[in-house]
């Protein structure tokens, strides 16, 4: 599991003044590399060894807003992994109360050939 925790900013929330749905996925996307990341798979490692991730989808359930100055934690993890993708789960909380359960199916990319591609070994053992 990736945990990180923010503070709602001005600039998160929407017209109704609770955060935007697009900034839920924004930080569920962002979290997603940061976890990637942390394994030492940054952006000039994935240029080098030629691969990239796209997501297939992403499903969202909003449960409760979140508002102005709210303090939240995001964690991310690694369900499964498929031949060809993996499957990651998130959860966003508020008070230690799940206002947003997600999951995104990421598909393994070489940039040689420009197509999905199974996963490297070493990548499924750090996760």
């Amino acid at each position: 599991m990736y945990t990180k925790e923010i503070i709602v900013k001005k600039s998160d929330l929407d017209f109704n003044n609770h955060v935007n749905n697009v900034k839920y996925l924004e930080w569920l996307v962002d979290i997603a590399g940061e976890h990637f990341y942390s394994k030492g798979y940054d952006i000039d490692f994935m240029k080098t060894n030629k691969f990239t991730w796209v997501t297939k989808y992403h499903y969202v359930e909003y449960k409760k807003p979140a508002f102005l100055g709210d303090k939240l934690t995001i964690i991310t993890w690694i369900e499964k992994f498929k031949k060809l993708s993996g499957i990651r789960k998130y959860e966003i909380r508020k008070n230690n109360e799940i206002i947003i359960l997600a999951e995104s199916e990421w598909v393994y990319i070489d940039l040689n050939k420009n197509k999905p591609s199974k996963i490297p070994e070493f990548i499924i053992k750090s996760f």
